[in-house]
């Protein structure tokens, strides 16, 4: 069964080409020409992805991500004919899991649309070994990895993770107390080397913290080692 696809864009150009290029990759194309109707359609039927423009009107691309992070953890690739750093990161910040900036080549996206697929499909095979690891043993509310269920919680609680967020905690309890740089997780994580941006780790990584640590300010799980990278430390 293809996969199901929503483009939201309403630069009609840029639509049709997207489109085309897709369908030759094997989706099935849905499109919205306005954040309005993007919402409406992934309340109604979510996708499997969605590649989303930022700059939409009145109901923006922003305000589009963070609606279906609410409720959905479909992997989100934004599109931005703004290269400012400030705008990239609010749209991560958002809930997006990759972006790219306009002018692009087709091929870049279905490229980013791959690899999100390949780790939205399992989890790293280290980590997939173990069905049940415990990163911190706090009595009232220990934080359980559970890579082959595909969840985490933190005591009853299960912790709404994104694809990308979950793949990044596989990744780094994969190898405990050991440091992974950012080029390192970005490989992992992203699979596309090619492009390198060491934002989309800092911003997934704070992301991350915020639901997985108890005091996301003093993190003690996921922790920064300056001028090396990150590292688990499990508790």
């Amino acid at each position: 069964m293809s996969p199901r696809l929503l483009l939201v864009e309403d630069d009609d150009p840029i639509r049709t080409a997207l489109r085309w290029a897709l369908e030759d990759e094997g989706y099935t194309v849905d499109e919205a020409v306005d954040g309005d109707r993007a919402c409406a359609l992934v309340d109604r039927d979510p996708p499997d992805v969605m590649v989303l423009d930022l700059m939409l009107g009145r109901t923006d691309g922003y305000t589009v991500v963070r609606h279906v992070r609410r409720a959905h953890d479909l992997p989100i690739i934004v599109v931005s004919a703004r290269a400012d750093t400030h705008d990239i990161v609010a749209a991560l910040e958002a809930g997006a899991d990759d972006y790219v900036t306009k002018p692009f080549a087709v091929k870049e996206i279905t490229a980013r649309l791959r690899a999100l697929r390949r780790r939205a499909g399992g989890t790293p095979a280290d980590a997939g070994r173990r069905r049940e690891v415990v990163l911190d043993r706090h009595p009232d509310e220990p934080l359980v990895l559970r890579p082959a269920a595909g969840t985490v919680s933190r005591g009853e609680r299960p912790l709404p993770l994104t694809v990308t967020e979950f793949r990044l905690l596989c990744e780094l309890a994969s190898v405990p107390g050991r440091v992974l740089s950012r080029a390192e997780l970005l490989e992992r994580v992203w699979q596309h080397g090619f492009f390198g941006d060491e934002r989309l780790v800092d911003v997934h990584i704070r992301r991350l913290r915020t639901k997985v640590e108890l005091d996301p300010g003093a993190p003690r799980v996921v922790v920064t080692v300056r001028g090396l990278g990150y590292r688990l430390d499990p508790q």
